[in-house]
């Protein structure tokens, strides 16, 4: 039997022209709903007073602002972690491949840092909805891959897609070391897991995946390319730890500056569940309770996924990165009313709502996903105009 993530016989692989034009669909459907979201933004930023551009640099970007215009050792002053204070290793609880790549572009094309970011951010976005339409599209069609790349491009906090934030470039790499994955490009899925691992921490979860996936590849046909691929996976996330474990003098340096500094550390659930009981019985916030409902979406999706694993396995690899998203998410403490941004890499959750709408009529796939979009855009800009902390 096919499964869904299987190859595309000869005679149903699409030209090349075809492929180009489902590209740039997924392209034309990601930018149309970042407008959106961008544009209701202003809107409400307008309503409240608030300039646009101060949005979209907002609490963590200004982070990221700071270590590339002046590096992790020329911050000084003027910044802050969640306890209120700041030291001399503070910055380094930021990892460094974006802030490196908004310095190189500013300092390439004198465009100033904020410029920089944004457009990286943009660029990143789109390399990330061709990703994840290609998943999708292999996963079902080209309008479960469309669809998918709507509904993820306007999921809630998905403004940080358009924000100097690290979502995009991570999700970029995300979703094409996935890709690599389910077409055995061994190198592809290396050096985007190595790219995600001095980007964000949560590339733990992926680098699990491709070591895994490589491991038992090479167990079924012993071949060096998955072998080096899983060796390779872990050298930007453990490489970037083991460098603030220098400049630190401690083993466990970045995690005590995300202890002391955040509050964040693995407890395998406890204050998510607390956090979730109190909002349930006396949330008195939107974004709050809002973040209450996405991880019990997530949790929902992750079991849908699960149920697909015996139908189709060969999307062992995507299931197994989206059940990893929810599980560290949901099992880490710390800004617990940040998880639906820290769930938006893991896009593969929404594969199963793609799926159902492609079933559907068009006018009632469009009119679902219309509806999702408007709903995540809104809430978006609520948290980054109503909500007075960091998300």
């Amino acid at each position: 039997m096919t499964t869904l993530l299987s190859a595309p016989t000869p005679a149903t692989t699409p030209t090349g022209a075809s492929a180009r034009l489902g590209y740039l669909r997924a392209a034309g459907v990601y930018l149309a709903v970042r407008v959106v979201g961008v544009v209701v933004l202003a809107l409400f930023a307008s309503s409240t007073g608030q300039p646009l551009l101060d949005r979209l640099t907002a609490w963590d970007g200004q982070w990221y602002l700071a270590i590339a215009d002046d590096g992790y050792s020329g911050i000084t002053h003027g910044l802050v972690d969640a306890a209120g204070n700041f030291a001399p290793n503070t910055p380094l609880a930021f990892f460094p491949l974006y802030p490196f790549l908004m310095h190189a572009l500013a300092t390439g094309t004198g465009l100033d840092s904020t410029t920089a970011g944004l457009l990286i951010s943009a660029i990143a976005g789109i390399v990330a909805a061709l990703g994840v339409y290609r998943l999708g599209k292999r996963a079902g069609e080209e309008r479960t891959g469309l669809l998918l790349v709507a509904l993820w491009a306007g999921a809630p906090l998905s403004i940080t897609l358009s924000m100097v934030y690290t979502e995009a470039l991570f999700t970029a790499f995300v979703a094409w070391a996935l890709v690599g994955l389910v077409e055995k490009r061994w190198a592809l899925a290396a050096l985007c897991c190595v790219a995600a691992g001095l980007t964000r921490p949560t590339a733990v979860v992926l680098v699990g995946v491709v070591v895994f996936a490589g491991v038992v590849a090479f167990v079924r046909a012993p071949r060096p390319a998955p072998l080096v691929a899983a060796a390779a996976a872990p050298v930007g996330l453990v490489g970037y730890w083991l460098w603030v474990a220098n400049r630190t003098g401690s083993l466990f340096g970045w995690f005590d500056l995300e202890w002391h500094g955040w509050n964040t550390r693995f407890d395998a659930g406890a204050e998510t569940f607390g956090f979730v009981g109190r909002q349930l019985v006396q949330g008195r916030s939107v974004m709050e309770v809002g973040n209450v409902f996405v991880v019990f979406l997530a949790i929902i999706a992750a079991v849908l996924l699960l149920l697909r694993l015996r139908e189709r396995p060969s999307w062992w690899p995507l299931i197994l990165f989206g059940v990893g998203m929810v599980v560290l998410v949901a099992g880490t403490a710390g800004i617990p009313f940040a998880k639906a941004r820290f769930l938006l890499p893991g896009f593969v959750l929404l594969l199963p709502l793609a799926q159902g709408l492609t079933g559907r009529r068009r006018s009632t796939a469009i009119a679902a996903t219309a509806g999702v979009v408007l709903v995540g855009c809104w809430f978006s800009a609520y948290a980054l105009t109503g909500w007075r902390y960091a998300i």
